[in-house]
């Protein structure tokens, strides 16, 4: 595509939209650099992508690729044997945790699920977790290097540590002791590297050592005593051991990077690719987009387009349709009627499209593969060049018909305009029948009569108009095809308050046949409305029809399924009554034969009642009994904040949180739930309900414990200048709370210092049974200062 036409339909500010949605600057730039293409399978694959993205974004939430940094020139230093630094090897070590993050991301979460386009890149990724782990053992942070990073390096420190006691206690001797009186303060202080005592410049003489420094009075000199020189050349000498050992272990994880060195540039390309088409899927979230149907028959036709850089609050849809029945398409109707948006909304939508983005349109939109678009858009009148408005659209139209084929989209603004309106109606007629004769798709703006009865007799034209509402004088830029528009010149002067007789006069300075036919469009205008109004109300007729009989159906549906339940259960029950009274009456009988007829008529009589009663009974069962449901209705101005109300339709029990409103709604309070209701919908709970059931799903008790500290829990504990058993008491309770609060994981800050209070956090949390893992903070969440504390599912 020509960089001009990038320019006029805006569409380096949809790159410049995406590339906000990139977490990395790789994908930022990759972003930024998309281009449409008019490659068919090429721009599939890439919609493909999009649509992949899109759907695991709506399923999850995204993933960051922030720590995607350039590491090639890294890797290639390391193929010619150099060696990494260690912010660059913490780098490294970042870029690989965020690669194994967004492998973890793509893994399948159920065994059935399905591969996308996507599942291919997140499986090519390569995380190298024990190369990290071991980057971030060593090295702490971008200047420390832990002790543990060899044992070399360990013994080293020891030895520099147990030194500077040594030289600690001897100074300390000193400054307490026999020296005090020469000295200017009792301190020790360190100047080049050494360690040195400030002495009185008039006592010099009577301290034995080298003179390092001097105050800028020259009353104090800094004199590293003679007895702790040999201890402070050792210090020394264990500073170079140290930069050596800590150089070599540089080295040696380098090389452990180096063996992976292209599959780590594989991986930044893997992660920059998939940052890029996760910001298309974001981008397709944020304009509602969906995936267009692509062609190679030229025919557009885009269904609820909305122009992408429109607020979403302000932007009308428009449908648009080219290429199947007619070729040329002609809008006409006033100024700011949105006729340009029109232009502009096809020609981006056709560029972001061939980019691979979803486009902001509805569903099944339909767009075709233009090798070239070209836009003649706004007035480009150059006073250095001479050119005046119609020279300059001119000199425009002139190289694109030069550059366009059959294969191009062309797209003019006001065709003609400029100039003479007889002479500019006629350029236009003739450039588009040049430009049907070539088969070119086009779309033209126009003010000009001509250009619409071009239209209304010519097959292969089609006119469109801009509706404009004259009552309001405002546009509602909705695009009709198959209408011309109307200028509303005189109807808008005469809504402005020009006088009447102007605007007669004006009329008859109008040719007749012009006139009869503006007022033919405006006749068709009136009725087109009627007509969509009642098309309008007879679809909306239609669709409450439609949903009175599928409510009609499924409540017949109910009836059936309860009639037949009822039927059932009353044929089980009237068997079971037979049976019942059959062996009620088997059982005198058997009894009557025993007595050999001799049996007490009393008897009988009894036996026979003891049915008739047991029938009785299950008849009584088996009838209808209409409950009546005592409903308190409650009047609005009797509630009182706190009051304890049940939710008849949800069925909870809450508490009033706030008055009713003019309408009778108000908030409840049900546990950790506030719902707004209708006071038709509350029954006020009996006072004299246990106070157990009023407690039992109010929220109170437990739940509301968690539910105050799920709110005023923070994720993080600063333990910065404690001592080690304030810390730990006041971790103890922060980690009970932050449990409760169901907080997933908590940031620990205790500082580097002596690494004694890491320690103690460390213990302590190994020793809680809630917590599942720890681990110290990464570069860039505060180092070796900071743990991670992760808690265990409840």
């Amino acid at each position: 595509m020509n960089q001009k036409v990038l320019s006029v339909l805006e569409y380096n500010k949809i790159t410049e939209k995406l590339a906000s949605y990139a977490s990395s600057p790789l994908g930022k730039d990759r972003c930024m650099k998309l281009v449409p293409v008019a490659d068919i399978d090429e721009i599939r694959e890439a919609q493909r992508n999009t649509a992949d993205a899109f759907d695991r974004l709506i399923k999850k939430d995204g993933i960051n690729f922030g720590n995607n940094k350039n590491v090639t020139l890294m890797m290639k230093s390391l193929d010619i044997g150099s060696c990494l630094s260690q912010p660059e090897l913490l780098t490294v070590a970042a870029f690989l945790d965020n690669v194994n993050r967004v492998k973890t991301y793509g893994r399948k979460e159920r065994d059935d699920e399905q591969d996308d386009t996507l599942t291919e890149l997140f499986e090519g990724l390569m995380p190298f977790s024990p190369v990290s782990e071991e980057i971030h053992r060593c090295i702490i942070s971008e200047e420390d290097m832990a002790d543990d990073a060899s044992s070399n390096l360990k013994g080293i420190r020891r030895e520099m540590a147990n030194a500077g006691e040594k030289i600690h206690t001897q100074l300390v001797s000193m400054v307490n002791g026999s020296l005090r009186t020469y000295l200017q303060d009792a301190v020790i202080t360190m100047r080049g590297d050494r360690y040195c005592i400030p002495v009185k410049a008039e006592y010099k003489n009577q301290v034995a050592g080298m003179i390092h420094d001097q105050s800028s009075s020259g009353s104090t000199l800094f004199i590293e005593p003679a007895a702790i020189v040999s201890l402070n050349n050792r210090i020394r000498e264990l500073k170079l051991e140290e930069q050596k050992e800590i150089e070599k272990i540089l080295a040696g994880l380098s090389a452990e990077v180096g063996e992976h060195t292209e599959d780590i540039i594989n991986d930044q390309k893997l992660m920059t690719k998939l940052d890029f088409i996760f910001a298309k899927g974001r981008l397709a979230l944020e304009y509602n987009a969906t995936a267009p149907v692509f062609n190679e028959d030229h025919v557009i036709n885009i269904r609820k387009a909305r122009h992408p850089l429109i607020p979403a609050d302000k932007v009308v849809p428009i449908d648009v349709r080219l290429g199947k029945d007619f070729d040329l398409l002609i809008i006409t109707g006033p100024n700011t009627g949105g006729k340009t948006v029109s232009l502009k909304t096809v020609g981006l939508l056709t560029l972001m499209g061939q980019a691979g983005l979803h486009i902001p349109a509805g569903d099944r939109s339909e767009l075709s593969i233009f090798k070239k678009v070209y836009a003649d858009i706004g007035d480009e009148q150059s006073i250095e060049q001479s050119l005046s408005t119609f020279s300059s659209h001119m000199k425009n139209i002139v190289a694109i018909l030069k550059a366009a084929d059959e294969n191009s989209l062309c797209l003019f603004d006001e065709l003609g305009a400029g100039t003479d309106p007889t002479e500019g109606a006629a350029l236009a007629i003739a450039i588009l029948n040049h430009l049907h004769d070539r088969g070119i798709r086009t779309m033209a703006t126009t003010h000009y009569s001509e250009l619409k009865i071009y239209a209304l007799t010519t097959d292969f034209v089609e006119n469109a108009s801009c509706e404009f509402n004259v009552d309001t004088l405002s546009p509602t830029y909705r695009l009709l095809i198959g209408l011309p528009g109307k200028s509303n010149a005189f109807a808008i002067s005469k809504r402005l308050g020009l006088k009447d007789n102007i605007i007669e006069a004006a009329k008859l300075q109008i040719e007749a046949d012009k006139e009869n036919f503006e007022d033919i469009i405006s006749d068709l205008e009136s009725k087109r409305i009627i007509m969509e109004q009642e098309r309008s109300d007879i679809a909306e007729s239609k669709e409450r029809i439609k949903k009175l009989e599928q409510d009609l159906a499924k409540k017949n549906s109910r009836l059936e399924e309860q009639k037949e339940s009822i039927l059932r259960e009353a044929r089980e029950e009237a068997g079971e009554i037979l049976k019942e009274a059959k062996d009620l009456a088997d059982e005198t009988i058997t009894l009557f034969n025993k007595t050999g007829g001799s049996m007490d008529i009393r008897e009988l009589e009894q036996g026979r009642s003891k049915v008739r009663d047991r029938i009785n009974d299950n008849n009584s069962k088996l009838s209808f009994k209409k409950e009546t449901v005592k409903k308190r209705n409650i009047k609005p101005e009797s509630l009182k904040l706190g009051d304890d109300v049940r939710v008849i339709s949800m069925g909870l029990k809450g508490t009033v949180n706030s008055l009713p409103d003019a309408k009778g709604n108000l908030f409840v309070q049900c546990g950790i739930i506030r719902s707004k209701v209708n006071v038709d919908d509350l029954e006020l709970m009996d006072e004299d309900e246990p106070a157990y059931k009023k407690k039992g799903k109010s929220g109170s008790g437990l739940s509301q414990i968690k539910m105050s500290k799920s709110i005023n829990v923070s994720t993080e504990i600063n333990l910065l200048g404690k001592t080690v058993d304030e810390a730990i008491n006041e971790l103890d309770k922060y980690l009970d709370d932050a449990y409760l609060a169901h907080l997933p994981s908590v940031r620990i800050v205790h500082g580097k210092g002596t690494g004694a209070l890491r320690q103690a956090v460390e213990k302590h949390l190994k020793k809680t049974g809630y917590v599942e893992s720890y681990r110290r903070g990464e570069y860039g969440e505060g180092d070796a200062g900071v743990t991670i504390a992760v808690f265990k599912d409840k």
